[in-house]
């Protein structure tokens, strides 16, 4: 018998996307139940959208004036209470989940499983391991609570609207710690699509050559409605900020359409995109490591290319 508690993730009052993949994982356990944990000081916009996902039983809501931002070291002693009674606990393997999930296992004291892509069992997960080079099949020990995050680009949203799951208020006894406190989130704003949950990227790299020239990315992500993102190298080398990053190191994404303009492909990069749809690859050099897993290839100067595609595509 398994009983699932997934972590909402959400911000600004609305609900990640990144909870309805890790519902996902949590419907292939094929446990008994999946009720969704719902964490902050204006519960209820959220826990109304987490009712609707399909699949879910329960949402439960703790609101308390603590957890108006999401703090790990808040949110952690919470969860671990309100685990209770649970078989799993499932986190988004987002920037959230791997601050919050580490200090949930730790509390509860089992190992976390880390980027859940596959479900064998209850039990039994695959991962990636090695800058996902290598695919890993892990045993948890069936004795203890499983604390997992689930790597949202291996797991399809779960469908929202049909379903209409109960919500209740939890009250969790729970110690806060009075050493950590929020003092401001600074984060980069912009009217493109979100580039973890974006269906179309478009990504540039060393090749691109200066954080002027970047211009032609964002155009090109414009035209098509895109988000923009970027290799490492050309967020080292100061052409963007690094909140565009995408792969080992940045963010790991799925779009149905991912464009490496001036990306070379290191191994780091394509961890990040492995499980996109469709990989358009630009690059002068037909050498490119980014050639080897690119669907459609183009081998040219990228301030020639660029500019026929968008003619073409007017």
């Amino acid at each position: 018998m398994s009983t699932i508690l997934v972590i909402a993730e959400h911000l600004n009052g609305k609900l990640n996307l990144s909870t309805a993949r890790a519902v996902s994982a949590a419907s292939a356990v094929k446990g008994d139940a999946i009720d969704v944990l719902v964490l902050a000081d204006q519960v209820d916009a959220i826990a109304a959208e987490a009712a609707k996902i399909e699949g879910v039983s329960k949402v439960f809501t703790v609101a308390r004036t603590e957890n108006s931002h999401p703090l790990a070291a808040v949110l952690a002693p919470q969860i671990a209470k309100a685990a209770s009674g649970y078989t799993h606990v499932f986190f988004p393997s987002t920037t959230f989940g791997k601050d919050v999930a580490p200090r949930v296992a730790a509390l509860l004291g089992v190992p976390q499983v880390s980027d859940v892509m596959a479900v064998e069992g209850a039990h039994n997960f695959k991962r990636p391991i090695y800058a996902g080079n290598a695919i890993v099949t892990v045993e948890a020990n069936p004795t203890h609570i499983v604390v997992a995050t689930i790597r949202t680009a291996s797991w399809p949203a779960a469908a929202t609207g049909a379903n209409s799951a109960t919500v209740e208020s939890l009250a969790v006894e729970a110690k806060l710690p009075t050493h950590t406190r929020f003092v401001a989130l600074q984060q980069g704003k912009s009217d493109r699509p979100d580039l973890q949950s974006a269906s179309k990227v478009v990504s540039g790299g060393r090749g691109v050559g200066s954080k002027e020239n970047f211009e032609i990315i964002y155009r090109l992500a414009d035209k098509i409605g895109a988000a923009v993102g970027a290799s490492r190298a050309a967020v080292d080398a100061g052409y963007v900020p690094n909140e565009l990053q995408v792969g080992q190191t940045g963010k790991i994404i799925a779009p149905e359409l991912y464009m490496a303009i001036g990306i070379s492909g290191a191994i780091q990069h394509l961890t990040g995109i492995k499980d996109a749809g469709t990989i358009v690859a630009i690059n002068k050099d037909g050498e490119a490591p980014i050639f080897e897993v690119a669907d459609i290839g183009l081998v040219g100067d990228l301030f020639t290319l660029i500019p026929s595609i968008e003619q073409a595509l007017s």
